[in-house]
């Protein structure tokens, strides 16, 4: 379940994925698998190739992107959440979800 973010953020981000954009959306969320992660971010692009290239060029695996349309994605936790979302200079994500120091 996705908790921290609204529909309008929500619906801004499928519509750049369905649009063929590389998108980020980070939320709460709870899974008992990873019992020490509390947010993840979403990379989405409906383009396939696009998005297999994009992990890649981060050292990701590209078996891992959850091909579920219209909205694949590839779900990023942990440290290297951190890395690409400082990469992607996506700042306001780190600090909304206090994910700095």
């Amino acid at each position: 379940m996705a908790f921290g973010i609204t529909r309008v953020e929500l619906n801004a981000w499928k519509t750049s994925v369905t649009h063929g954009e590389t998108a980020f959306l980070t939320h709460y969320w709870f899974d008992p698998r990873f019992p020490n992660f509390n947010t993840v971010t979403k990379v989405g692009n409906a383009n396939l190739g696009r998005l297999t290239q994009w992990c890649i060029e981060n050292g990701l695996n590209p078996k891992y992107i959850h091909n579920r349309s219209p909205f694949p994605h590839f779900d990023l936790i942990g440290p290297k959440q951190l890395e690409i979302l400082r990469k992607e200079n996506l700042i306001h994500h780190l600090a909304k979800f206090k994910l700095v120091e």
